[in-house]
């Protein structure tokens, strides 16, 4: 009897020590994340995924470039439709309504709440939290989150007679002209790549101007486009102006707006904050930045979001989301939260990380860096300031700019263009919203 206890003793402790050798050998969970950051960001990304694999070891997150924010979502889209989409997907805020109506997504806070992951929804911060939300619930985790800034070469405007950018646009206008005209660069600012985003939307934000009915579609699938009846028209015939007196330039071939301005060719330039890195590592300039400017008489409200953020689409196996739920709560903590506002220039996505980068005195060495957050934080939000909730944007964004530049070209006077992409962009709006009718 004695014998026998001793043997099924031993067959148990043989096999305890198989299934601890099996699962000391096990292979980590792997998932997949598909993002659009390129360049200096592309290596903040890899350093990201790197931090939060090197602290535990239950799983692995696997980050991949696949292009631009439009290659990105197409290749997703494809991809879930075979049946081969990745777990995470970073998404720009112009695909918000394209991807939350796709029947394609978790929604994340649910999403992180049923694997019962302690986050405080209500610390981030509230123009973006209000951006990527529906019902009062974040449907996508927040990642680079930005809002363009007016950047200055301090020595130009120093030379031309003035301490910084004026406020409004009827000033700085007055500057550019002045610095172009003494000779003092070859052009006063550069025409950004992504311009509709600084120079007509967060233009209608800040100046509190509708750029479509329904709160910019916050209220309705049924939203119209109606900045063809607002000083956006003006602002499209100002940017002509500019640029037929060169003082305003288009980069050319070869170069982009951040080098024109990094290397001090051309003493303005509207971007994003996450420009931070690019510039830092460029410029040969004394360079700063300061607030967008408004139109005289405005009180100036926040500007609005741009960058993107990370969607978990369904399909996959319950061990996989563990380890997709673990990756965001890493994203969301403070610490990862701070570090990555310090290395990219994007906005910290938490108050408490904001306050841990003011109590460290991270803005006393760095002002430019905390430009966007108050810029974002500025005021009362208004229906017109915020953010910009349709489906299918880009498209419209691409009639838009079609029509804008037809006014560059000399083909069309900025009112005509102005209609001609308000109608181009309202029937996409109807398509988008017959397609997804009862949804919203």
């Amino acid at each position: 009897m004695n014998i026998l206890r001793r043997r099924l003793a031993f067959t148990a402790i043989a096999a305890a020590l198989v299934a601890g050798t099996q699962a000391a050998r096990a292979e980590p969970v792997q998932v997949q994340w598909w993002h659009a950051m390129s360049g200096t960001l592309g290596e903040r990304v890899d350093e990201l995924v790197k931090k939060f694999n090197a602290s535990q070891q239950k799983y692995v997150v696997v980050a991949t470039y696949k292009g631009n924010y439009d290659d990105v979502i197409n290749g997703t889209i494809a991809a879930y439709r075979a049946k081969r989409a990745p777990q995470m997907v970073q998404i720009y805020e112009r695909g918000f309504m394209t991807m939350m109506l796709s029947d394609a997504v978790l929604p994340v806070q649910d999403f992180m709440t049923q694997r019962h992951y302690q986050i405080d929804w209500k610390d981030f911060v509230g123009p973006v939290a209000g951006f990527y939300s529906y019902k009062g619930k974040l449907q996508a985790m927040p990642f680079n989150s930005s809002s363009p800034i007016l950047w200055y070469n301090k020595t130009h405007f120093e030379k031309a007679g003035f301490a910084k950018p004026a406020q409004t646009w009827g000033e700085l206008e007055k500057q550019l002209y002045t610095i172009k005209q003494k000779g003092i660069s070859a052009c006063g600012t550069v025409l950004p790549g992504d311009y509709h985003w600084s120079y007509l939307e967060n233009y209608s934000a800040i100046n509190d101007l509708p750029y479509a009915t329904k709160a910019n579609g916050y209220k309705g699938l049924d939203t119209e486009f109606v900045y063809n009846k607002t000083m956006v028209v003006q602002q499209v015939g100002r940017m002509k102006k500019w640029l037929d007196d060169g003082v305003m330039e288009i980069a050319g071939q070869g170069a982009n707006p951040e080098q024109l301005f990094a290397s001090g060719r051309c003493s303005t330039l509207l971007a994003s904050t996450a420009a931070h890195g690019n510039i830092e590592r460029l410029a040969k300039i004394d360079w700063s930045a300061t607030y967008l400017p408004w139109e005289q008489g405005k009180t100036p409200k926040n500007s609005t979001i741009g960058g993107a953020s990370i969607w978990v689409l369904k399909g996959s196996k319950p061990a996989e989301y563990e380890a997709t739920a673990a990756f965001l709560d890493f994203l969301a903590k403070p610490d990862t939260q701070v570090w990555w506002h310090k290395v990219t220039g994007y906005v910290p996505l938490t108050d408490k990380a904001y306050q841990i980068a003011k109590m460290e005195g991270y803005y006393k060495d760095h002002p430019t860096r905390e430009i966007a957050i108050l810029q974002l934080g500025r005021g009362t939000p208004t229906e017109n300031s915020l953010g910009f909730h349709f489906g299918n944007f880009t498209q419209t964004m691409f009639a838009q700019r079609e029509e804008v530049d037809a006014v560059f070209a000399g083909k069309k006077q900025p009112q005509a263009a102005m209609d001609s992409a308000v109608q181009r962009g309202n029937e996409v709006l109807r398509q988008f919203e017959k397609l997804n009718k009862g949804k919203y």
